[in-house]
């Protein structure tokens, strides 16, 4: 049966088979890559072609994007997106790490060189995509390079595990980050 699965396979695919027995048994086929039949016999998925990964990593952008865009700015009456505080080239999607696990590069854009509320605003940005985001992502958030007074510092904060933790355990803190995040009527 297993044989008769990748005969089958094969001439979906179009490759070539020899057979010398009335069962149609396949006889040492090498016109077939070895890799292709691993996957057939063991249920692997396929490798995925580079322009399927492009658009699923295209599709996880905007995704990400529209988790984002509608988060609430802590002073103004107004999104980050209608700041231009997130924009969708904000969006990264880099090489994932040796464990397989994808890794999203937000970078933000203050309204003003010295915004006291950088740091909050990347909470926001964190906490949002961390309860929205289902696979495992490791979420790299930074401020866009030469847009504030003290970015190093900003995203050294928005950045570390520990000072996260310890931020939303902060009542009035993590109260204003759930009014910022917290889905619009």
């Amino acid at each position: 049966m297993l044989l008769s699965l990748l005969q089958k396979s094969k001439t979906l695919l179009g490759v070539k088979t020899e057979s010398s027995t009335p069962e149609n048994v396949v006889q040492n086929d090498t016109s077939i890559e070895p890799s292709l039949e691993a996957t057939i016999l063991n249920k692997v998925p396929p490798i995925i072609d580079e322009e399927e990964l492009l658009r699923r990593d295209e599709e996880l952008k905007e995704t990400i994007y529209d988790y984002i865009r509608n988060i609430r700015d802590p002073e103004k009456p107004a999104t980050l997106e209608d700041l231009n505080v997130v924009y969708e080239d904000g969006v990264m999607i880099k090489q994932s790490t040796e464990d397989d696990v994808r890794v999203l590069r937000i970078e933000f854009n203050p309204t003003v060189p010295h915004c006291s509320l950088a740091t909050l605003i990347g909470l926001c940005i964190r906490i949002k995509l961390e309860r929205s985001l289902v696979d495992k992502f490791k979420l790299d958030i930074y401020i866009k390079k030469g847009t504030h007074s003290t970015e190093e510092e900003i995203n050294k904060q928005i950045n570390d595990k520990e000072r996260i933790a310890a931020a939303m355990e902060n009542p009035d803190l993590r109260d204003l980050v759930e009014g910022c995040i917290q889905e619009g009527d």
